[in-house]
């Protein structure tokens, strides 16, 4: 497979270049991170300009490889991130373009893509661990629309968002993976309560959601009732897919610091260190050449990234928290220092084993999707 760039796609990487370097240093201060208000009014911001230039199709509407050099090049410039918009940008937003009517793609994504509404992901649920499919938020026909029941928790940006990407039970007689439908909930409609979580690092993106007798229009289904699980699979496949290959870069960028901090602070001198150090430039350089792979293999296969997403997803889960294991050797004392840079995010890279699907998941959907190994009993 050749993983070389076209001169149309470098001509693209060149362009992004020129507008990154005019636009980010007029940008406004970031808010502080416990001002979830602040933070979504400046994420909106951000993704208002890059409609205005252009910029705001790059995650489902063009080629996955442009959509990686836009990754790659917003995070190397420190052009913000996603933030408030993941959800809307990266999991529900191309969804919805896959999967959605053209009524629906005429509702939801042009305010997603102009910065105008906030997405959040109602899939997980206290009861049902990693076991997505036990999900017990039930959905009952009345008229022309869904009652809604249940309760949802790790809900991304519920605090501030418009609409949740929703999975419930519509058909409880159903085999587990078959009587589930993927929906659109508005954030504002009766019965609907929202509690922030506050995580070890001290943040509150997430949240718990409780539902009582919520009513969603059917309109608000994307795909057929009880084909919610096929569709929840092309939700994750995005999760899983090219949704982190802008850490990838990060990830790489503080490595190169991690090296600048241990020659300044005399930990350079360990030769175990300097190998750990070496051999995690060689893993996220492998992980970079992985994604490259996935997205050529998603721009042949119509754009939705296949299971290879899970083999990616599931190595740099276990890389990213083995490279803030090794910012902690660099500082030595120091990384108890919540003050000092890498510690936070020391902490947060706990959760990527268990976020976006779990290892177990992952190696899971690797051995009966790729390797052919039948399923457990």
């Amino acid at each position: 497979m050749d993983l070389s760039y076209t001169p149309e796609e470098e001509d693209f990487r060149a362009r992004l270049r020129d507008w990154l370097a005019g636009v980010l240093p007029a940008l406004p201060p970031k808010p502080s991170p416990d001002d979830w208000p602040g933070r979504r009014a400046y994420d909106l911001g951000w993704q208002r300009r890059l409609h205005d230039a252009g910029y705001a199709d790059v995650h489902w509407d063009v080629s996955p490889i442009l959509r990686l050099i836009f990754l790659e090049e917003t995070e190397q410039a420190g052009a913000p991130y996603v933030g408030a918009n993941f959800v809307g940008l990266l999991h529900a937003g191309p969804t919805i373009a896959a999967e959605g009517t053209a009524e629906q793609r005429a509702r939801w994504l042009p305010p997603i893509l102009r910065g105008e509404e906030v997405w959040c992901q109602g899939f997980s649920e206290p009861d049902a661990g990693s076991d997505l499919a036990a999900l017990r938020t039930r959905a009952r026909r009345d008229g022309d629309a869904y009652v809604v029941t249940g309760s949802k928790i790790w809900t991304s940006h519920a605090e501030v968002a418009d609409w949740c990407e929703l999975l419930v039970r519509t058909d409880p007689a159903a085999p587990k993976h078959r009587g589930i439908t993927w929906l659109a909930l508005p954030m504002d409609a009766p019965g609907v309560t929202v509690r922030p979580l506050r995580t070890l690092a001290g943040s509150a993106e997430f949240a718990e959601v409780f539902l009582d007798e919520v009513r969603v229009p059917l309109a608000n289904r994307v795909g057929d009732e009880n084909d919610g699980w096929r569709v929840t699979m092309v939700t994750l496949s995005f999760e899983r897919g090219t949704a982190f290959a802008g850490e990838v870069v990060a990830c790489r960028r503080v490595l190169g610091e991690l090296a600048v901090e241990a020659r300044k602070n005399g930990r350079w001198d360990d030769p175990a260190l300097r190998r750990r150090l070496g051999g995690l430039n060689a893993e996220f350089r492998a992980l970079w050449r992985l994604i490259q792979w996935n997205v050529s293999a998603a721009e042949a296969s119509g754009g939705v990234p296949g299971a290879g997403g899970s083999v990616f997803k599931l190595r740099y889960s276990h890389a990213r928290q083995e490279l803030y294991d090794a910012a902690a050797q660099v500082l030595g004392p120091d990384c108890l220092d919540l003050d000092r840079p890498w510690v936070l995010e020391r902490l947060s890279s706990l959760s990527y084993t268990i976020a976006a699907g779990t290892t177990q998941v992952q190696r899971s959907i690797i051995a009966e999707r790729i390797l052919g190994l039948p399923k457990g009993r």
